[in-house]
């Protein structure tokens, strides 16, 4: 029957909590679309990558964006921010330094620790591709009113801002 669930209410919602143990609709569909955006996101990172650089890992992409946005930081800063090891990050960092996109320089409030950015080269191929990829959401959102884009994004990043004061 349309409109009733497992416990016959026609609520929405499944018995066993405050949304029900498998959650309304809203939290069903909002599960069901971010699966297929963040698919989506996957395989784009890695064309993205390749476009700044033929033998970049689509994981470092991500690590481009943020020292584009945030310049210069520490490795461990970084692991944090993503939420990976050290040596996982250390092998990334690794990869972008030999590809000549990142440099690493003494951090001057810590002798034993370095602090990494991107070097001129790899800001100038990050943004380039960034540039494009822009282009691109503006293409694909042309017929989106400017207030719904600016809502879409509000939400993403409260999404993402609570998402990361809760890790």
């Amino acid at each position: 029957m349309r409109g009733t669930d497992v416990d016959g209410s026609g609520t929405g919602h499944e018995p066993g909590g405050p949304e029900g143990a498998g959650g309304d609709e809203a939290y069903l569909a909002l599960e069901r679309e971010l699966a297929v955006f963040l698919r989506r996101a996957r395989a784009q990172s890695g064309e993205l990558a390749r476009e700044v650089h033929p033998d970049l890992e689509p994981a470092a992409y991500g690590l481009l964006v943020r020292l584009d946005e945030a310049g210069e930081q520490r490795a461990t800063e970084l692991a944090g921010y993503f939420g990976v090891g050290r040596a996982t990050m250390s092998r990334q960092l690794r990869g972008l330094e030999d590809l000549g996109l990142i440099a690493r320089t003494p951090d001057p409030a810590d002798g034993r620790a370095s602090l990494v950015r991107l070097t001129g080269e790899g800001r100038a191929r990050f943004r380039r591709v960034r540039d494009g990829r822009r282009a691109r959401y503006v293409r694909k959102l042309a017929d989106w009113d400017r207030a719904e884009v600016a809502e879409l994004a509000r939400l993403l990043h409260q999404l993402n801002t609570r998402a990361e004061a809760r890790d």
